[in-house]
């Protein structure tokens, strides 16, 4: 079986990391957080979280050393029903509405070349990645890593031009005091899942241990490194925004990477910004198609109701591949944005909060990564911020969360009529 490097790897993280939540968080936030050390401050906690969940990844995929991810560590660490509802969890949520998302907000930011697209252009975009996905692991991997280096280079260039251009009067920045009042507002608990999900796909490369060349050395490798670079990136981007945009223009809108580059490119070069956002959207795309298929050709293997998946060609489960895109496709028709965003957020919060606790099944002398009893700090800060994350955004948003939680009893009413092949409960 052919395997992908640790640049591949990495690849495969950064480019399910920067994507539709960075693009599109801070209009949301910014409607109750006004602060600048606040924000810096949502995004940098985002990273520390996602880099301890990291740290867990590497251990768990290099004990189990399956392709899978969290099917895997939940059906062997905890219970087969566990692994089971997160694959459907991931098949419904995971990896299809992200592509969902994706796919509209590039519709979104072609808008501004006065172009009337809407769905139906993101459900073609969603249909014409999934075709470069179908023919091979090459083509796949070189199509993904062409996007992934063109999003990376395009995100360091506007950065770049952030930071250098002096900012107008009237922007988004705020250095008072009033961060500290802000922190502890029910609203920077809620706004932190819109965080979460940007940072979501920063344990990408553990679901393809399988296809990763040495994984032992090179799983960590690609998780550490690439949730390191995006988070500065997060950081770095936001503070951007907020220099070049006022927080009035922002308020719940999601095209703000244009609102911003309006600001210090004018109008001409925001529709660059536009453009270039909506094309490094494909990497996110593909990513995000990439995994979950495997994920779900993994749980195929085990399940009675997905055995239909159970099928590949030159290497790619071409059937579990479809699905996700249909189901994407499906998702745009019946949802709106905001919707579908909190929805997927909150679901993908709870799933990975789950996910990372079967850490503490591996034997510490089983452990390859971190040998002292410092790493158990990792997976219990993850946890905690997990629980009160889920609990605020809740609160705040009832109707999505009842509506995640809707789906997660779906799980369970599939669970109780499928019937495992390798797996006895």
């Amino acid at each position: 079986m052919k395997k992908i490097s640790w640049i591949t790897a990495t690849a495969l993280v950064v480019s399910n990391m920067i994507g539709t939540g960075v693009f599109t968080s801070l209009g949301y936030q910014v409607a109750s957080l006004t602060n600048t050390y606040t924000i810096i401050l949502l995004w940098s906690v985002g990273g520390v979280l996602a880099l301890f969940g990291a740290f867990c990844y590497s251990e768990l995929g290099n004990y189990y050393k399956e392709t899978g991810g969290d099917y895997i560590y939940l059906s062997r660490g905890f219970h087969p029903i566990f692994g089971y509802l997160s694959s459907w969890v991931s098949l419904i949520v995971g990896f299809s509405a992200p592509v969902s998302l994706a796919a509209l907000a590039m519709s979104k930011y072609l808008q501004i070349f006065g172009l009337g697209l809407g769905k139906g252009f993101a459900i073609g975009v969603i249909i014409l990645i999934a075709l470069s996905q179908s023919f091979s692991l090459r083509t796949s991997s070189d199509f993904h890593n062409l996007f992934t280096l063109l999003k990376v280079v395009f995100v360091m260039a506007l950065i770049g031009l952030g930071l250098y251009i002096a900012p107008d009067a009237g922007n988004g920045l705020n250095f008072s005091h009033s961060w500290v009042k802000e922190i502890q507002m029910p609203e920077y608990a809620s706004s932190l899942v819109f965080v979460a999900f940007a940072y979501t796909g920063w344990n990408s490369a553990s679901y393809i241990v399988g296809e990763i060349k040495n994984p032992t050395k090179n799983l960590p490798k690609s998780l550490i490194v690439g949730t390191l670079f995006v988070t500065i990136v997060y950081v770095l981007i936001n503070y951007v925004f907020l220099k070049h945009a006022s927080v009035l223009s922002l308020v719940n809108q999601e095209d703000v990477a244009s609102i911003a580059a309006k600001g210090f490119l004018g109008l001409s070069g925001a529709k660059w910004v536009s453009f270039f956002i909506a094309l490094q959207l494909i990497a996110t795309i593909s990513g995000y198609l990439w995994i979950g298929s495997r994920v779900s050709f993994a749980t195929s293997k085990e399940n009675k109701l997905w055995s239909f998946m159970n099928k590949t060609r030159n290497e790619i489960p071409y059937l579990a591949l479809w699905v996700h895109a249909c189901i994407a496709i499906l998702i745009i028709l019946t949802g709106e944005f905001e919707q579908i965003f909190i929805y997927a957020s909150f679901l993908l919060q709870i799933l990975s909060t789950i996910a990372v606790a079967t850490v503490y099944t591996i034997p510490s002398l089983k452990r390859q990564i971190f040998k002292g009893n410092y790493f158990w700090l990792f997976p219990t800060v993850f946890l905690a911020f997990g629980v009160y994350i889920c609990y605020f955004t809740f609160i705040a948003h009832p109707k999505e969360s009842i509506v995640g939680l809707s789906t997660i009893f779906v799980g369970l009413i599939l669970y109780s009529f499928d019937t495992k092949h390798n797996i006895s409960t």
